[in-house]
């Protein structure tokens, strides 16, 4: 399929887009999809064998650095710096904004996803070069270490076949020189290790060409020099090998004012002693020490757990299954008690895990937590010392899996924000289960189970209260305690809190602390508490936008159906196109917003009826028709081009003004 350039066409006929833009990449599930990234040389895209315009240079820096960052989150701040370094222009986040909306519709339907704070993209198996080099290194490593070098050295000589000249070209700034380097040094650590693969394998006389225009291009670098020293030593070069150490002892010396490193020189005094272990094959390297403990990292049960009889059967069900590797997930709003019920139910089923619990609260490792420091907690429960700890993501995972194989541990994954946290961490063989909490379903994440957890039914709620706060004094004051766990949202959290303020008050009585609670909430959301449970976060959230943010939030709602499009967001806003896109990408970024196509936004169900009812609070009357006014003069001018044309609504809104005009006046109450 072509890409659509500023106007679709239609044989002869040409309609420009409303906004100026360019239209929809294509359409349809990511599944299939012939996506390719390569950043081992120029940074490029590919779908289907086609290549992709990935714009200018600036734009295709800030694709490298998303990509560079395999699916973990990049701040705004660090995208700014890393672009545009100590001197940003003042329309940095705008533009930065532009260049990720560009982006989306460009990679669709790879997601370019909204994180708090900025934005995370999640490649597939296969579809980034750099992820096929560190897995395919990371397997010969595996291979190696289990005896078998022919192997690893097919598969680093695969892996460095995807290098394809000098890694990002075509990126400026100094953030990418820097990574540059890093990437030009994994390049040479792989070379390294398959020419000393190459030697243990015999190949002595044919890896000294090799070994001689490395030693040249890098003279400083003492790993090639000495596997050049032991091929030269093997193949009778006895002499050649003893002056090719003083030449790199006299470069050192002279240019860095250091003697050779141990290396060098142990491969120096052996050749001088014709240590007769050098003729043979190297030995391998032996797998950690077993853990001196069993690990049992799970956080302490709640005493005074009450309720979700049936969610903690279905939990202790899932993850008891011999058949397989169970990953169960618990989901819902924060305070619903998603913590508390994985770590009893992990308590409750701990028996079954011999070989140990391991725990990780992501959330409190820090914003955003790195997968790599949570394999790192791991790996060193299970004996790994700090100098054994491998030094990538992907090495680490590998080794933890190979640790796990053949166990039975239970992994507790506690506040994961999503899956490129943990989908790491994750085992692949049968015998560990896994346990995942968290706000929302990952549904990239294959094979889990879900359970959505909801708020406590009105006798739960009163059984938790109880716990807490002692059924006597509870059932003294029944209907004031009904209107406590009521202003809690019958939800764990807020009941537990509520409880533990009555027992540090003995003499407060049950409807006081009703009473203290309400005045608070209503603190909160600036409203009385009859309004949803949900509107307390929302209201925080909205109070947090900045005047622009906020008046894009509450008007962009007023328009009718499950999505808008750029253009009419800009007409509703009576603003520029872009200037609308960015407004409506830095909602997106708070999660005010959703992306649920290419240049088409969405509210959540819950969001936009808060929305319409603060533009009404806000704006009022007057201002809102102002804005339906000017999204109907959208319609119509939209429904006009498209009869000129003969074909339907342009970017799938309605064509019809009076059926947009009811729908409107209906939703706002008119």
């Amino acid at each position: 399929m072509s890409d659509f350039s500023s106007t679709h066409s239609m044989g002869d006929l040409h309609i420009p887009d409303v906004d100026g833009s360019p239209g929809p990449q294509r359409s349809g599930s990511r599944t299939g999809a012939g996506l390719r990234f390569t950043l081992l040389g120029p940074v490029r895209a590919w779908l289907d064998g086609a290549e992709l315009n990935l714009g200018s240079p600036q734009q295709r820096a800030t694709l490298a650095i998303l990509l560079l960052h395999e699916g973990t989150q990049v701040t705004l701040e660090e995208l700014i710096d890393t672009i545009w370094g100590d001197d940003p222009p003042r329309s940095a986040v705008s533009t930065l904004r532009t260049y990720i909306s560009r982006l989306r519709r460009v990679l669709h339907p790879v997601a370019i996803h909204s994180t708090w704070g900025g934005y995370t993209l999640r490649t597939e198996p296969g579809e980034l070069d750099l992820t096929l080099f560190r897995e395919r290194v990371a397997r010969a490593r595996t291979a190696r270490h289990n005896g078998e070098p022919a192997a690893a050295a097919v598969l680093l000589r695969d892996a460095l076949a995807l290098w394809e000249g000098r890694p990002l070209a075509g990126v400026p700034g100094a953030y990418a020189d820097a990574r540059r380097m890093r990437l030009v040094e994994l390049r040479l650590d792989a070379t390294e290790e398959r020419l000393d693969i190459d030697l243990e394998l015999g190949r002595d006389i044919e890896s000294i060409t090799e070994l001689s225009a490395m030693v040249a291009e890098h003279p400083l670098r003492e790993r090639p020099r000495e596997l050049l020293m032991l091929a030269l030593y093997r193949s009778g070069r006895q002499a050649d090998a003893l002056a090719l150490f003083r030449q790199g002892r006299r470069l050192l010396v002279g240019e860095l004012g250091i003697d050779p490193g141990p290396g060098l020189q142990r491969m120096h005094r052996r050749i001088l002693d014709a240590d007769p272990l050098l003729l043979g094959p190297s030995g391998h390297r032996p797998p950690p020490a077993p853990p001196r403990w069993t690990p049992a990292q799970l956080p302490p049960d709640l005493p005074d757990f009450s309720g979700r009889a049936v969610a903690l059967q279905e939990l202790s069900d899932a993850l008891t299954r011999p058949d397989e590797v169970p990953v169960v997930g618990v989901i819902g709003l924060g305070g619903v008690g998603k913590t508390a019920l994985a770590i009893h139910a992990a308590h409750a089923v701990r028996q079954a895990f011999p070989d140990g619990q391991v725990y990780a609260d992501l959330e409190a490792m820090g914003e955003p937590s790195d997968p790599s420091t949570v394999l790192a907690v791991f790996l060193r429960a299970y004996g790994v010392l700090k100098e054994e700890m491998p030094d990538t993501l992907y090495e680490r995972a590998t080794l933890w899996r190979t640790i796990l194989a053949g166990r039975r541990v239970l992994i507790v994954l506690d506040n994961v924000r999503d899956s490129a946290q943990i989908r790491e961490s994750l085992p692949a063989t049968p015998g560990c289960a896994v346990v995942i909490t968290g706000r929302q379903a990952m549904l990239d994440l294959p094979g889990v189970r879900w359970h959505t957890l909801g708020s406590f039914s009105p006798d739960e709620a009163l059984a938790l209260l109880e716990r807490v706060a002692g059924a006597d004094r509870v059932r003294a004051e029944p209907q004031a305690a009904r209107r406590l766990v009521a202003a809690c949202f019958f939800m764990p959290l807020p009941i537990r809190l509520a409880g533990a303020r009555l027992t540090t008050r003995p003499g407060w009585t049950v409807a006081a602390a009703e009473r203290h609670l309400r005045d608070e909430m209503r603190r909160l959301t600036g409203r009385h508490t009859d309004c949803p449970a949900a509107e307390a976060p929302l209201a925080l959230g909205y109070r947090q936008l900045d005047e622009a943010q906020a008046r894009a939030f509450r008007l962009v709602a007023l328009a009718e159906g499950p999505d808008v499009s750029v253009s009419a967001a800009a007409a509703i806003l009576d603003l520029p196109v872009e200037q609308a896109r960015s407004l409506l990408e830095s909602l997106v970024d708070v999660h005010l917003m959703e992306v649920c196509g290419s240049g088409r936004y969405s509210y959540h169900d819950v969001v936009k009826p808060y929305a319409r009812r603060r533009a009404m609070l806000d704006d009022g009357p007057a201002a809102c028709q102002a804005a339906i006014s000017r999204l109907i003069d959208f319609h119509m001018r939209a429904a006009d081009l498209s009869r000129g044309a003969g074909l339907p609504g342009l970017d799938g809104e309605h064509t019809d003004p009076l059926a947009d005009l009811l729908l409107l006046s209906h939703a706002i109450g008119r």
